[in-house]
């Protein structure tokens, strides 16, 4: 590549090439970038020379990123671009770091604690917690002292370290932060293996949720080293969806940039080239129902077949959404009797039910949408405590808890689930203060679910004026959550014809309406 010899080189999301190339005249981004940060990184592998430009061609994938690649340009040319809120007090990393440096020529406390306040990411380190790392390291806390494995440093005359050759050896072969998401098993209780799945979707689900893989409806029953076992559901109406970890939630910066140029259209502008590519499909989303803004959050209310939708458009991204999606149907669930299936994507979310529900009005979804006790309904909707279970895991490799095993030798996933899983409920029931038990409940919280941007959407919304509509047929906005949930359903040939015969009935119905009009 560096000599010029490829013409073109495929390459996944992040462009992690591990050098920058020179030779590289310009990026081709399929699909929206999600962010303006990571628009910028994969440009710049393009030009990368002293005076050379980047370049970056777009090519969207659905005509909704035409608006999104419009807003990424106008967001780069303002120079608004993500922030990186940067971990604090991630204590198993402060725990590697002692022991390297007792591996080494040994440290005194006094020294490293000054160290670590010196840093952003420990200034706020306490006395309680920095002695609570040191009585870690040397005889493993309160539940783990009576296991030599757990003693890795010893203190002699003021100064910290290693003095087991073994010990020293195994830290060596573990230094690191980088971990990686591991494939889980899908399997019958007394059946052959169905396939793999995502570890971080099954973290998610309770036994009894019924999921879709396979082009099956599948409930799951436990969740055992590695192991999702399942059997056949016998209703389809309790699906949830299949999340899939490629896909990056699109950014908050990016989202309100988008939203902007959504509320410039409802007032009849149409500055950018991009928008005015989709004219027509942004007018038929303004005839049938609204537009979402910054000001107003559109509720979209729509009866079929299948039962009663509801389509909520915050802008807040994937991830925010599988949250706000699994908070709004428990908040439901605890008003009236029913069973919800759940679409997102980066624009809103879907809840589907069959039963008979009420109409809701504009207080229902205020008391619905407020962030009042949001952490205490997000813990009992979501299955927080196996999430941070698997977040443990990461934490027990870092800290040093759970060894990896030597080069060529090393353990499975399946391996270092159980070593940490075990160790996970020992200190859960003897040591339940254990600060890496507080971090991993944390760090599942802020990361996974992404509650500090569930919490900001909660709030906008309480702002927001709350715009209710009930159009007659899927809006260009709510069409695609469609096709997301019945993508994951059926086969792709059939899952291709329906969503085929359903568009050409929608544009017809444009046609007409754009006809009269």
């Amino acid at each position: 590549m560096r000599d010029g010899a490829f013409r073109c080189v495929v390459c996944t999301s992040s462009l992690d090439l591990g050098v920058d190339f020179s030779p590289v005249d310009r990026v081709v981004q399929v699909g929206s970038p999600k962010g303006v940060a990571r628009l910028m990184q994969r440009a710049g592998r393009s030009g990368h020379r002293p005076g050379a430009d980047s370049e970056i061609l777009c090519v969207p994938s659905h005509a909704f990123e035409l608006v999104e690649i419009a807003a990424a340009r106008r967001a780069w040319a303002a120079e608004r671009v993500e922030a990186r809120p940067p971990l604090t007090l991630c204590l198993d990393v402060l725990v590697q770091h002692l022991v390297t440096l007792a591996v080494g020529d040994g440290f005194q406390a006094p020294r490293v604690l000054a160290e670590a306040r010196a840093t952003h990411a420990f200034a706020g380190l306490t006395d309680t917690q920095f002695q609570w790392c040191l009585d870690f390291i040397t005889r493993g806390g309160a539940v783990l002292e009576h296991y030599p494995q757990f003693r890795r440093v010893v203190k002699e005359d003021g100064v910290y370290r290693v003095s087991d050759q073994g010990l020293a050896r195994r830290h060596r072969m573990a230094v690191g932060t980088i971990t990686s998401d591991y494939q889980m098993r899908v399997k019958y209780p007394r059946g052959g293996s169905i396939g793999t799945i995502e570890e971080s979707f099954v973290a998610r689900l309770k036994p009894g949720d019924v999921f879709l893989f396979s082009g099956r409806a599948l409930e799951l029953i436990r969740v055992r080293d590695m192991t999702a076992y399942v059997r056949a559901a016998k209703g389809r109406r309790s699906l949830v969806p299949r999340w899939q970890g490629g896909r990056l939630p699109l950014s908050t910066e990016l989202a309100d940039t988008v939203l902007d140029i959504l509320e410039e259209v409802a007032g009849g502008d149409y500055r950018d080239q991009e928008v005015q590519a989709i004219r027509d499909v942004l007018e038929v989303q303004l005839d049938q129902s609204a537009l979402p803004s910054r000001r107003q959050l559109l509720i979209e209310r729509s009866r079929s077949r299948e039962g009663t939708h509801w389509f909520l458009f915050p802008f807040a991204g994937r991830l925010a959404h599988e949250g706000l999606a699994s908070l709004l149907a428990w908040r439901l669930g605890q008003r009236f009797p029913a069973t919800f299936s759940i679409s997102v994507n980066d624009y809103g979310l879907e809840l589907l039910t069959a039963a008979k529900v009420p109409p809701l009005h504009e207080d229902d979804w205020r008391a619905l949408l407020t962030p009042e006790s949001l952490v205490e309904d997000v813990l009992a909707a979501l299955n927080a405590g196996e999430l941070a279970r698997r977040r443990f895991r990461d934490i027990a490799r870092i800290s040093g808890l759970v060894f990896q095993g030597y080069p060529g030798k090393g353990k499975t996933g399946k391996q270092l689930q159980a070593s940490s899983g075990l160790l996970y409920d020992t200190l859960d029931r003897y040591d339940p203060d254990h600060l890496l038990l507080d971090q991993a409940r944390r760090e599942v919280l802020e990361s996974q679910l992404e509650i500090g941007r569930l919490r900001a959407v909660l709030e906008r919304a309480r702002d927001q004026a709350l715009v209710l509509t009930a159009p007659e047929r899927f809006t260009p906005l709510a069409f695609p959550l469609w096709v997301e949930r019945l993508r994951n359903r059926l086969s792709t040939e059939s899952w291709r014809d329906r969503v085929a015969r359903m568009t050409e009935r929608l544009e017809k119905h444009a046609d007409r309406r754009a006809g009269d009009a």
